[in-house]
């Protein structure tokens, strides 16, 4: 049988039709199910930046970002904290496997925040839409409960700038004009810099979602500092809705916040419909500081697929 050049090319838009396609793949191709051997908690750091901040380099050495996440990776497998540092710091994570939305909670993130001590860190979720393994495709924030707010600002960033001298304060401009300092607390906190040590340039600049701080002086003469909660939608902040207890953890134990795929929106607000994800960003959410307890700095104990955490219990 002869064929003309119609013929060749209705067969060839047939088989793209059809899925034969071989240069196209269906994004749906790299999710990666959970099969008996995956583990709930995070098993990589792919980055770690914090802003500066009182635990910043303290008893760490990491002249380079691997060995900043190997720090991190060290710490959160032993169940200890990560200090993310003033507004803008952030640490990526993802797992053996994708997470898929439940329209439940999905996520669970473990901070250490009691009533009154809540330093809250935005939660941002990655697909791996490219299939390469890295979180280089977009973040998306899981809204929480002041997200649309007056008092809500997206795409607040701060520029931190390293100090002349050992053991200074590090100063901030930002986004609105304003300018301040991370305090040198050498009363408690003596290593020469809260600048990150693996950071070579003089300034850095950390963008995000802010939001409007809540602490307060309670005793009016700087004794006694109040670090306010919220609602509920915020990593190492104090949420009897998100914490599923009514335990204050006045003893400041590990506790999680349990975060749902669903709530993660696009910059427009408008929800993005994500169907699961491969990488987790936790970012400190507040630029703020309550005198002799320093700036407020999310903390990091853990990350964990909520689904697989609750099946092992």
């Amino acid at each position: 049988m002869r064929y003309n050049i119609w013929h060749i090319v209705h067969f060839i838009l047939l088989g793209i039709i059809l899925g034969g396609c071989t240069v196209c793949q269906d994004p749906d191709d790299y999710f990666r199910a959970p099969d008996s051997l995956s583990k709930a908690e995070c098993n990589k750091v792919y980055e770690f930046l914090p802003a500066p901040g009182q635990f910043v380099n303290e008893r760490y050495e990491a002249s380079t970002m691997e060995k900043a996440c190997e720090y991190a990776e060290g710490r959160l497998s032993q169940k200890a904290y990560v200090s993310l540092g003033g507004f803008g710091g952030y640490l990526v994570v993802g797992f053996d496997h994708s997470i898929e939305s439940s329209g439940g909670y999905d996520l669970a993130v473990t901070g250490n925040a009691f009533s009154g001590a809540s330093e809250p860190g935005i939660v941002w979720v990655m697909k791996d839409s490219n299939g390469n393994g890295l979180p280089d495709d977009t973040w998306y924030e899981l809204a929480g409960s002041e997200a649309g707010k007056p008092g809500t600002i997206s795409n607040y960033s701060v520029t931190y700038y390293r100090p002349a001298s050992k053991q200074s304060s590090v100063k901030w401009t930002d986004s609105l004009g304003n300018d301040g300092e991370i305090d040198y607390l050498g009363a408690f906190h003596k290593q020469d810099y809260y600048y990150p040590a693996w950071v070579t340039e003089d300034s850095y600049t950390l963008t995000g979602t802010r939001l409007e701080a809540r602490n307060y002086d309670a005793s009016g003469n700087g004794s006694y500092w109040v670090n306010g909660d919220f609602e509920w939608g915020y990593a190492d902040n104090f949420s009897p809705v998100d914490m599923l207890t009514d335990d204050d953890n006045a003893s400041a134990s590990n506790v999680d916040n349990h975060f749902k795929i669903s709530d993660a929106i696009n910059p427009d607000g408008s929800a993005a419909d994500l169907d699961y994800i491969d990488f987790v960003k936790i970012q400190t959410g507040v630029n703020a500081k309550s005198g002799r307890l320093g700036e407020n700095s999310t903390e990091v104990i853990g990350v964990y697929d909520y689904h697989l955490l609750k099946a092992s219990e």
